[in-house]
């Protein structure tokens, strides 16, 4: 065995591992959470005759931002050089991903690459808040087509950065966005050592403990149920193309292969086969087999 498959599914588990927990947490997230309002100025919208400034980060704007207003966010971010505005903008660019229609809307918009080159600026949290709202963006598939370009540069920062800083953990959490399913596994191939080093002397935010397995239950959303369940179902179909699964292997303690091959996680997904969803059944019952 070897090459890209063995590569595949220890690099699924290592990235998975590092980040998953996080990650889909952020999808629980919903609404934005408030805070205090940031008055972004465009411009190019006072150019037109139009009003100057608006609030796009006010803690009480509770509905999700239209096309207009995200392209004025994007042209902010891409022309202002002001730290803290690059900043707020970008925290707002991210949160607005957390919704789906906006995903499709900024990579229409070319907002992609917009934020994605700011996760070369000197300032780290700059470049962490840049890696958020690619993280949340990922969540789109055809928006991965457009983020995979910056795959092999976020390994670098994760891995050249300092230790469990917060930028390193923003690079694990796109990647493990990025790795979900086997299309962009490969690109993690060179950095399974580092990646092994990472999950040996980071703390427990780089790591994943039992309460992963909550994400499990079946009263969580049922985004994140789907996304969980194709996690699983994705390890466990490269573990059984390289003949792993037929042999009973066993996982280290405290590993996501253990926790997600153990009779906890089992008696879960079974539990989901009656769930009232009928794509979260579905899913669930694909898997049930394996176990």
């Amino acid at each position: 065995m070897g090459g890209a498959r063995d590569v595949g599914w220890v690099a699924a588990g290592l990235i998975l591992g590092a980040g998953a927990c996080y990650c889909i947490y952020r999808l629980t997230r919903g609404r934005r959470r408030g805070g205090r309002g940031l008055r972004l100025r465009s411009s190019r919208s006072a150019g037109r005759g139009g009003p100057a400034e608006e609030d796009l980060t006010n803690g009480s704007y509770d509905e999700v931002l239209n096309a207009e207003q995200l392209e004025k966010l994007l042209y902010l971010l891409e022309t202002t050089e002001d730290p803290v505005i690059i900043e707020r903008a970008l925290v707002t660019v991210g949160n607005s991903a957390a919704f789906s229609v906006n995903q499709a809307i900024i990579r229409e918009l070319g907002g992609i690459p917009i934020v994605g080159n700011k996760i070369n600026s000197p300032n780290p949290s700059i470049k962490e808040k840049a890696l958020n709202a690619l993280n949340n963006l990922s969540v789109n598939v055809e928006n991965q087509i457009k983020i995979k370009i910056y795959v092999n540069q976020v390994c670098e920062d994760v891995f050249s950065g300092p230790l469990n800083s917060a930028v390193q953990l923003a690079g694990l959490r796109l990647l493990t966005n990025m790795t979900v399913t086997n299309d962009h596994q490969h690109m993690l191939q060179s950095y399974i050592t580092d990646l092994f080093q990472v999950l040996l002397t980071g703390n427990g935010n780089t790591k994943v403990d039992s309460s992963f397995l909550s994400l499990y239950d079946g009263h969580v959303a049922k985004e994140i149920l789907l996304r969980v369940l194709t996690l699983f179902q994705n390890i466990n179909n490269c573990l059984k193309m390289e003949g792993r699964l037929a042999v009973q292997p066993t996982f280290t303690n405290g590993s996501l292969f253990f926790l997600l091959y153990g009779e906890e996680c089992a008696q879960k997904i079974r539990a989901l086969v009656d769930h009232h969803d009928a794509e979260v059944k579905e899913k669930a019952v694909t898997i049930i087999p394996t176990i």
